[in-house]
């Protein structure tokens, strides 16, 4: 992890969470944060877009922010069941997440779409976490780094800065299965990843590149000392705050 760029530990709660439940958790978490008035990393839960509000008044005035799952490209219109960048702003969120792996499968989502939401996510004021990931078919056909490029390359707006766009490197083969990338095969994608970016930006040394993967407590530690592992996009493990806590104080 580069002393350079500020660690960033985001929670993907998925299709999951009710409000009480959810609010409990949160404020545990966020009563955790406060243990550390000054933690040394970015704190962000990205709850269904039902929550949004309601966990970012939970939140205010602490470390921990609030972002969205995904986003349309539009700022509004006949798009039913979809929710602008704005929307996601005005009800708390500073993040977006756009182009998750379940989004690219399940939606069909291609680069140019991916790409569309990151400029969305920037138009509204958000930050866009953009994430790219091989499915398990491509690593065994040992097109890993073909596949990333492809990602990074076409779903990059290009208004896309350290600022403003964060990478999140998700092996799709390990979401939600247990597996993870060891911390070699880690540190060659995250390497592979900061190569490219230095093709495309003028501030790429300064982007942060996040691991998801099936991170939890124990892992935690080993992957984010892994170079250019720059914090970490965490879904089971996020959805209760006392799993959750170990892979945050790893990097504050």
């Amino acid at each position: 992890m580069s002393n350079q760029r500020r660690p960033l530990i985001a929670g993907n709660w998925k299709m999951n969470g009710l409000a009480a439940a959810a609010a409990t958790e949160l404020k545990a978490l966020v009563a955790e944060a406060k243990n550390h008035s000054a933690p040394n990393c970015d704190i962000l839960i990205c709850p269904p877009a039902t929550l949004v509000r309601e966990m970012a008044a939970v939140t205010s005035d602490s470390a921990v922010e609030i972002g969205g799952q995904d986003c349309h490209g539009n700022e509004s219109g006949a798009h039913t069941g979809d929710i602008s960048a704005e929307m996601l702003k005005d009800a708390g969120a500073s993040y977006c997440i756009v182009g998750h792996s379940e989004r690219r499968a399940d939606h069909d989502e291609s680069n140019a779409t991916v790409k569309a939401k990151a400029e969305a996510a920037h138009r509204g004021g958000l930050i866009a976490i953009v994430c790219v990931g091989e499915t398990l078919a491509e690593r065994e056909a040992d097109k890993t780094l073909e596949v990333i490029s492809d990602q990074v390359k076409n779903s990059l707006p290009s208004g896309a800065t350290a600022a403003n766009t964060v990478i999140a490197y998700e092996p799709v083969w390990a979401i939600g299965t247990g597996k993870t990338s060891t911390p070699d095969d880690v540190a060659a994608v995250h390497a592979h990843i900061r190569k490219e970016l230095g093709s495309l930006l003028d501030d790429s040394d300064k982007m942060r590149i996040l691991y998801g993967g099936s991170v939890k407590g124990s892992n935690a530690e080993e992957l984010m000392a892994v170079e250019n592992v720059d914090g970490a996009l965490v879904g089971g493990a996020s959805l209760k705050a006392v799993d959750f806590w170990p892979i945050v104080a790893t990097s504050i």
